[in-house]
């Protein structure tokens, strides 16, 4: 059974940085992409970042220079280091795994989901 647990999340001061992980289990996503998204009350699920098995990254507009994600194969982990952050990047994050790695930002081409972790970025 393949489980994603995400960890990180908390309450932060405008500016502030944060770094969420995800620890996935009950297989390894070689050749597929990893990757973060975001939903605030009353609005969509929105792409974040997504990393590929070869280390390729992408970003939304909105978090480009301020978000850098990473992976560690060996734990089957990805990590989600947030800086800067904005009262508008409260939201509940949450990671996914196994999307063809051209299509990284749709997250219904992801197979796997974890709970969610809440950040909330104060003013």
């Amino acid at each position: 059974q393949v489980q994603l647990v995400e960890s990180g999340g908390g309450l932060v001061q405008a500016g502030g940085s944060l770094r969420l992980s995800c620890a996935a289990s009950g297989r390894t996503f070689s050749r597929y992409a990893m990757g973060w998204f975001r939903q605030a009350p009353g609005q969509e699920r929105e792409f974040v970042a997504a990393i590929s098995w070869n280390r390729i990254r992408w970003y939304a507009d909105s978090v480009k220079g301020r978000f850098t994600i990473s992976g560690d194969n060996a734990k089957n982990t990805v990590y989600l280091q947030m800086n800067s952050l904005k009262p508008e990047d409260t939201a509940v994050y949450y990671c996914a795994a196994g999307a063809p790695i051209r299509t990284t930002s749709a997250a219904s081409a992801y197979d796997y989901w974890g709970q969610g972790t809440q950040v909330t970025v104060s003013s």
